[in-house]
């Protein structure tokens, strides 16, 4: 056997880390289920006594930990005690962008998905409809329970890019925001605590807004919103100045995405604005790092709505769809997290 250059040992090195990636994942998944994360937000915890909680046997639990302590989930002392890191912290039910309900989705259906990509990529075909013979939203509209778990991991994934975007975006210029498909209004709400004067509507599904509507605390931003039940397929509320479409597009193929942009155009005066925010992706023959998660995102939305489903467009792609619906795009504001805030505009 030749010696290796310098590039093809790096190259072998890189993606086998790529292949061997899901390991660290599975491994996630394993210690959400046992709910370890919170076991460990109090207090530190030694080996035996993490074992009894969990209900799992020490020397294999040992194994498990001091792998992700490698990764910087858990610090592992020498009498083998426990505690979390801060990266830790981020699967535990309390952080403010917990990463358990999505630690939890891919305990269940959403990781069946993924190990399933082949027979997607051989025929197209949504797991969701191979396995419960209907598409995934559907699904969770039978699926009570999955679909709060979804709609927590959204909820948690928004506030990674909630403060950036706050920053970025000027929403004073507007009086009323119609947040579609806004879910339990975290979006909205936190463009109303932010931009004095303005008022704004959730609309979504009743399963969706049922959080925001059953909510018991006493709320100071209640007289600025109002919540709307409504299938944005249908029709949506009219009277705003802008409307926001946070990540729903890319849950659509392009004849459902052109449906849900039309409603929203019959809804709007030509003098309203439209928002949408989604990831951007690449172009051919791009390679740029801040690419990366919307590459991770297209493979996520391939494993569960298949070839023909929701996907991870480029800018050019999503401005075909809104010359389709009526609208003309009129900017791209690139992220430096590498999010993206599309601004269209009534075509007349």
């Amino acid at each position: 056997m030749h010696e290796l250059s310098v590039e093809h040992r790096e190259a072998g090195a890189a993606v086998r880390r790529i292949l061997y990636a899901q390991l660290p994942s599975r491994a996630l998944v394993v210690v959400a289920q046992l709910g370890i994360p919170d076991l460990l937000a109090d207090e530190p915890l030694a080996l035996p006594a993490l074992a009894e909680r969990t209900g799992t046997d020490a020397p294999t639990l040992a194994r498990l930990l001091r792998s992700l302590s490698v990764f910087g989930l858990f610090e592992e002392s020498a009498e083998q005690v426990y505690s979390l890191t801060p990266l830790g912290e981020a699967l535990t039910t309390a952080h403010p962008a917990s990463a358990l309900p999505s630690a939890k989705l891919v305990a269940g259906d959403f990781g069946s998905a993924w190990a399933d990509l082949l027979t997607t990529v051989h025929t197209g075909q949504s797991p969701f409809e191979r396995s419960h013979g209907t598409d995934l939203f559907t699904h969770m509209e039978r699926d009570e329970e999955l679909r709060g778990t979804f709609d927590n991991s959204q909820g948690c994934g928004l506030a990674l890019e909630l403060d950036e975007i706050l920053r970025e975006v000027d929403f004073s210029p507007y009086s009323t925001v119609v947040d579609v498909g806004g879910s339990d209004g975290t979006f909205l709400r936190r463009v109303l605590e932010t931009t004095p004067g303005i008022n704004g509507i959730v609309f979504d599904l009743p399963s969706s807004t049922s959080r925001l509507l059953k909510q018991s605390a006493p709320d100071p931003l209640s007289g600025r919103y109002s919540v709307i039940t409504g299938d944005f397929f249908k029709k949506v509320p009219e009277g705003g100045d802008l409307y926001l479409l946070s990540h729903i597009l890319h849950d659509w193929d392009d004849e459902k995405a052109v449906e849900i942009l039309k409603t929203c155009r019959a809804a709007m005066s030509d003098k309203a604005r439209l928002m949408v925010v989604d990831l951007i992706a690449a172009d051919r023959g791009q390679h740029d790092e801040r690419l990366h998660t919307a590459a991770l995102m297209d493979l996520y939305m391939l494993s569960l709505f298949g070839g023909t489903g929701g996907q991870e467009r480029t800018a050019a792609q999503v401005e075909v769809l809104l010359e389709k619906a009526g609208f003309r795009l009129t900017q791209v504001d690139a992220l430096p997290s590498g999010m993206n805030v599309i601004h269209a505009v009534p075509a007349t």
